[in-house]
């Protein structure tokens, strides 16, 4: 393994690939919609019952996970600032610590991305029997659903980057527009008798805080999404940061107006036992019953949009680990701006899982697994902020800017116990599994670790 610590090249894009109509490079606009999609996809339409029964408290809870997400979003830009490459973590991974530590942060990555991905596309389903009863009439017509709804948007973004971003900007636009009715809208009909008491529970109030943040932690996974992708955004060291920046605070706007609204327009000893929150909320504002059906488009689109954004994403720390030796050679192709096999396998074994929940149903193999992907998630991001760490501490003046020095070992410092705090939250079962899929990975580091020692012999 080679123990160089340098930074690695800019990497431009051929440019046979630049020239294709279909790959477009991502503008400010686009790359933002790119964070927020992806860091809001379907939970939020959950969030507020989830956490209603803790009390108003959970709100306290919600801000504290605002600001450290903020905090990694900002030591996010700062390192797309020097290192504006597709791959995000593993760049700076790479950079900071060598290949190991660099496909520790792509392998894990990349598994997160595929079993969330088959997550994210069986809970679309639920919403879709909303809309068309049918397909929920059976378990295997439920999951033709599934696979219809990963496959749209991997078709779109085989289609090139063009459409991925056309897409990306359409479903942020679509589901946003209910989301902000409710936490809007929704402030002109909040009725402070429905908020119920500050703390609902016999926990102290840290002890209410941490069990709220223990259901919120999750909510801002992807805020890395603009640096993974940064070799499509246009400009990335200036692009990238404030992307990244914009997007998070965005999505913590609409969580936070969004939760609040709810808590203010639903009863709290409705919201407890409530399976639809935000139907209950439109419903209160409006009256009648047609709220479950706007809810459910909304979140049908806001699925889509996230599965379209993290498909492409689950191909792009391959596609860069690739262009390193670290991934199979066949992950390096691209065509339309696109890395295909990335996307094609992602995709497939995305497929296999959601075939494999339905044939043995849904309890615990599942679940279990996607909960591993909040342990597999973090394994990036403490990388990552590690990496901005050693580089403010080593005195690698090149990658520090000086009258910051102070301002970025802080938010270096937040961000890492964020994501430590993200760890925790995870639970044991997740930690200790998780940690067996990141140790089967070292076995595939050692194979592609050998066959790139013998081309360079």
């Amino acid at each position: 393994m080679s123990t160089t610590l340098r930074d690695p090249a800019p990497t431009t894009e051929p440019a046979a690939a630049a020239a294709s109509p279909h790959a477009r490079r991502f503008g400010l606009p686009i790359a933002t919609c790119l964070v927020m999609g992806n860091v809001i996809g379907g939970g939020i339409f959950l969030l507020p019952a989830s956490v209603a029964p803790f009390g108003t408290i959970s709100l306290v809870a919600f801000g504290v996970l605002t600001a450290g997400a903020i905090a990694l979003a900002l030591v996010f830009g700062r390192l797309a600032e020097r290192h504006p490459q597709t791959g995000g973590p593993y760049v700076y991974a790479r950079a900071a610590f060598g290949d190991f530590a660099g496909f520790l942060a792509a392998w894990s990555y990349w598994i997160t991305a595929w079993v969330s991905n088959a997550a994210l596309a069986v809970a679309a389903v639920g919403y879709l029997t909303v809309l068309f009863p049918a397909a929920g009439a059976h378990k295997w017509s439920m999951c033709l659903a599934a696979l219809a709804v990963q496959w749209l948007p991997a078709l779109a973004n085989l289609a090139g980057t063009r459409y991925v971003g056309a897409v990306q900007v359409i479903a942020t636009v679509l589901k946003f527009a209910p989301l902000l009715l409710v936490a809007v809208g929704g402030l002109f009909f909040f009725d402070p008798a429905n908020l119920g008491p500050f703390r609902a529970t016999d926990q102290s109030a840290a002890g209410a805080v941490s069990a709220a943040a223990a259901i919120l932690l999750f909510s801002y996974l992807g805020v890395e999404s603009a640096t993974v992708s940064a070799g499509e955004v246009r400009d990335p060291a200036r692009n990238v940061g404030r992307a990244t920046i914009l997007g998070t605070a965005g999505a913590a706007v609409v969580y936070l107006l969004g939760t609040l609204a709810v808590f203010g327009l639903v009863a709290h000893e409705k919201l407890v036992s409530s399976t639809a929150p935000f139907t209950d909320a439109v419903n209160a504002m409006f009256g009648g019953t047609w709220g479950g059906t706007v809810v459910a488009c909304a979140a049908v689109i806001s699925m889509l949009g996230a599965l379209n954004g993290w498909t492409l994403l689950s191909a792009q720390t391959p596609y860069a680990a690739a262009k390193d030796g670290l991934f199979p050679k066949a992950f390096e192709t691209k065509k339309r701006g696109v890395p295909v096999v990335g996307v094609v396998v992602t995709v497939a074994l995305a497929s296999a899982l959601t075939v494999y929940n339905y044939t043995l149903g849904a309890d615990g193999v599942f679940e279990s697994l996607v909960l591993i992907t909040t342990f597999t998630a973090t394994v990036p991001y403490l990388l990552a902020t590690a990496a901005q760490i050693y580089f403010l501490l080593s005195g690698q003046r090149e990658r520090v800017h000086p009258g910051r020095l102070a301002r970025d070992g802080v938010l270096a410092a937040l961000a890492f116990g964020f994501s430590m705090w993200l760890v925790a939250g995870s639970g044991y079962a997740a930690v200790y599994q998780g940690v067996l899929f990141l140790f089967a990975g070292v076995l595939f580091y050692a194979a592609m670790s050998a066959r790139k020692t013998r081309a360079t012999a």
